[in-house]
């Protein structure tokens, strides 16, 4: 167990007392892993781990594009109050319908925003997005088709805007909470299959997104997070080269909590004379590191004010105390 996952158990167990977002039936202690944990909620009532205002929206959103909650409850998020893909969800859903918000949020570090542009549903924000093919030559289900959320490389949400000079971005958003990663290799998956194998294509281009003459071994790549960074930069490079919604740019944001230190270690031993951060030593890897941004969770929205999200700003602050500390 990571430092910072310890110590947000405390403060969401916290909120759990006190908050007004949740009912009173809520406030019981939630069965996890077969034990009760006053960090989770009942798990009929894992809804309530939703910002109220979005809890419809975003469950009907989800179900309707098959988009599978990790440790879900019957079509419901976690009731885990420190789930990281809840977080997302509470921090980017209420920006799908508010274009002008969103620019505001991201044009201090993405300066040549236009405008923001919908990304599907006629929404400004989407989320596990797994590109339009099966561009990195995964395994397909037994139905031959891919699921989002699930079982598939994806990127926790996504957005595209307008550039000043007329052409269009988009924007892959990696989001991280609470995770904190050993140092297993996972090139060899439990059932015995050897993963660099199926990513050896990708490893193999000419324009594979790493830049071969830093990186020590292909073998180092597969822990996480870089086994997952490869992933999806590599999805962002094909969806580019592919001009997916007819972007001729894409790039991976990645967002973390910056006092989240369990993160930042570089758990790969072959990488740990590239830089002293997971994201560091990313970013050096990479034949194009402009196509690669990191920003701290509470850099990007510590500052944020906008009058149609103060709700919302009140109900994050008092939710993720611990991010803004």
């Amino acid at each position: 167990m990571g430092n910072f996952l310890e110590s947000e158990k405390i403060r969401q167990a916290e909120f759990k007392k006190t908050s007004t977002s949740l009912s009173e039936a809520a406030r019981l202690d939630g069965e996890f892993r077969g034990a009760a944990r006053p960090f989770c909620l009942p798990q009929e009532l894992s809804l309530e781990t939703l910002y109220p205002p979005i809890r419809k929206d975003a469950i009907s959103f989800y179900k309707k594009h098959g988009i599978i909650w990790h440790q879900g409850i019957n079509g419901n998020p976690s009731n885990h109050l420190c789930d990281s893909m809840t977080c997302c969800a509470n921090f980017l859903f209420p920006f799908s319908e508010q274009a002008d918000a969103l620019k505001a949020l991201l044009k201090p570090f993405f300066p040549d925003i236009e405008r923001m542009l919908p990304v599907e549903d006629n929404r400004y924000v989407s989320f596990e997005w797994i590109g339009d093919q099966n561009y990195l030559g995964e395994r397909m289900g037994k139905n031959g088709e891919r699921s989002r959320g699930a079982n598939f490389t994806s990127t926790d949400a996504v957005v595209a805007y307008q550039r000043e000079d007329g052409s269009k971005r988009i924007v892959l958003i990696e989001w991280k909470y609470t995770e904190g990663y050993s140092s297993a290799s996972l090139q060899i998956a439990k059932s015995g299959t050897d993963r660099s194998l199926i990513y050896l294509p990708l490893f193999e281009k000419e324009d594979c997104v790493i830049n071969k003459n830093v990186l020590p071994s292909y073998s180092d790549i597969f822990f996480e997070p870089f086994y997952q960074f490869f992933r999806q930069q590599s999805l962002a490079h094909e969806m580019e080269k592919a001009g997916e919604l007819n972007a001729n740019n894409v790039c991976l944001l990645h967002i973390a909590p910056e006092n989240n230190y369990d993160f930042r270690k570089v758990t790969s031993p072959g990488l740990r004379q590239t830089g002293s951060s997971a994201t560091e030593v990313w970013k050096k890897l990479l034949r194009e590191p402009d196509r690669f941004i990191s920003l701290g969770t509470k850099q990007l929205f510590a500052d944020f004010d906008f009058e149609s999200m103060r709700e919302w700003k009140t109900y994050i602050h008092e939710r993720y105390p611990g991010i803004f500390a």
